[in-house]
């Protein structure tokens, strides 16, 4: 690996845990690190570690540039961007309005992309960067009631795929890390969102939103009696992305996320689905109605 000439680290997302576990191990290595969060009163902890806190709303594209920008002055390039911003969405498809979509897609997708964008000249000129973004077994398999959050990681796979393959001659890399249950809030955060949804006036999906909600908290309840991935894992990934001679494009973390997409990727959709309806009640019109 050529010797960089910046390895400024920008980590957005740093209030969660993922993000929080990624900026401690980066810096502890002594590189420069940007850890961002919208509200930076939440991560000024992490000045203990040698991390600068910067407030970065990632879905404002002025705010981006202008992190970007003030980073760059530095250091001449964001030598590694760490795309960690991001939520799970969780609803029935009919009952999740067209704006939670976007709103969705705004923070996992195009916050990222715009990143992207902002450094790519810079690294391209050092010849030199990493570009990692954190991704989820969400992004290669799915579960009922996750029609937004899954929609968005397949997109920023596809996408990572896509500019893997474009930036490699100028010295980036591009890395896709896919954890599994994790622990976070992250699941916390997913149930409030399906909560805050309207209904259909039918009611029609009542039942499956139960059963989102049982789905989802059984799966947090095994998940910290099984051993969810900590955190520090999902770090420990993404460190390995950042200084490896030739890192692997993508990089699942936990048992979980290996077996379940193992499952997935042998056996056809419809096999998936009877998967999945093990686990979820399927959606079907009341007795009075017609089915």
């Amino acid at each position: 690996m050529p010797e960089p000439t910046s390895r400024a680290t920008l980590v957005t997302g740093c209030s969660s845990g993922i993000g929080r576990a990624i900026a401690n191990r980066i810096a502890g290595e002594g590189w420069p690190v940007y850890a961002s969060a919208r509200d930076p009163d939440a991560i000024q902890d992490l000045t203990a570690a040698g991390c600068t806190i910067v407030a970065l709303d990632a879905n404002d594209s002025v705010a981006r540039a202008a992190v970007v920008s003030m980073i760059e002055g530095r250091h001449g390039a964001v030598g590694a961007l760490i795309n960690n911003a991001g939520y799970g969405q969780q609803g029935p498809f009919e009952e999740t309005p067209l704006a939670a979509f976007r709103e969705q897609f705004e923070t996992n997708v195009f916050s990222a992309v715009g990143l992207c964008q902002l450094v790519l000249p810079a690294m391209r000129r050092q010849h030199w960067g990493r570009i990692v973004n954190i991704s989820s077994m969400g992004g290669r398999l799915t579960f009922p009631g996750g029609a937004a959050y899954h929609g968005s990681k397949y997109a920023l796979e596809a996408i990572s795929d896509v500019l893997r393959f474009e930036v490699e001659r100028f010295g980036v890399d591009v890395v896709l890390v896919e954890p599994g249950p994790t622990s976070t809030s992250f699941g916390a955060a997913s149930l409030r969102s399906l909560d805050a949804l309207e209904p259909t006036s039918d009611r029609a999906y009542d039942e499956f939103r139960t059963g989102i909600r049982r789905a989802l908290e059984s799966t947090f309840e095994r998940s910290a009696k099984e051993g969810a991935s900590r955190p520090e894992e999902v770090a420990e990934a993404v460190w390995t992305g950042l200084t490896s001679d030739t890192p692997e494009p993508r990089v699942v973390v936990g048992k979980t996320a290996e077996e379940l997409i193992a499952l997935k990727e042998r056996g056809t959709a419809r096999e998936w689905d009877r998967v999945v309806a093990g686990m979820y009640p399927q959606p079907r019109p009341s007795p009075e109605e017609p089915s």
